[in-house]
């Protein structure tokens, strides 16, 4: 299990949770406290698009990325078997991802406080979706949003026909015809 290994060992895997969590909590209160207060609501802006676009990120990526390319469709393909495994992305893969794929372009493109927003935004929706498929597969709650995305997850992992990408939200899938019903009960 060495630093780009899919299979985490315990300390590694929470240590994403902690990691992605302080860069969420830094970055909040970077914006929060330093950027120019006029662009204020335009900050919030960016963050939110950022959000937004993490869910068809989240999305895209493990269709066509996860369930497509080799060698990542090899490793999920072990998360499939091996559901309970600690296995999740190398944090210094998915960092390097989201600054050289997020936040640097869009410092290119739009200056540090708009790409700090958008960086916010995607590093909150990436933490939000770590934490709901850690839920899916070890979580012990009965809340039931967490139990509707469980059976969302779960016709994922176990559907005929491929579905139901969507970890943090089912809305890609409806866009792209991907989802498949779930029995309420």
């Amino acid at each position: 299990m060495g630093l780009l290994s899919m299979e985490h060992g315990k300390w590694a895997y929470r240590a994403d949770f902690a990691l992605y969590g302080a860069a969420v909590l830094v970055l909040g209160a970077f914006l929060g406290l330093g950027f120019p207060q006029e662009s204020g609501v335009a900050i919030a802006g960016y963050t939110l698009a950022g959000a937004g676009t993490w869910t068809a990120l989240e999305y895209l990526l493990h269709r066509f990325v996860l369930h497509g390319l080799p060698p990542f469709r090899a490793w999920h393909a072990e998360h499939h078997a091996r559901p309970t495994a600690l296995i999740c992305a190398p944090t210094l893969l998915s960092g390097t991802l989201i600054a050289s794929l997020v936040f640097l372009p869009a410092w290119a493109v739009g200056g540090l406080w708009r790409a700090c927003g958008v960086t916010l935004g995607v590093l909150a929706g990436y933490l939000a979706y770590a934490m709901t498929h850690h839920a899916m597969h070890h979580g012990r709650t009965s809340a039931p949003w967490v139990r509707q995305r469980r059976r969302w997850h779960a016709r994922h992992h176990h559907a005929a026909v491929p579905a139901c990408y969507g970890v943090t939200s089912a809305f890609w899938d409806h866009v792209f015809g991907t989802a498949v019903a779930t029995r309420e009960h």
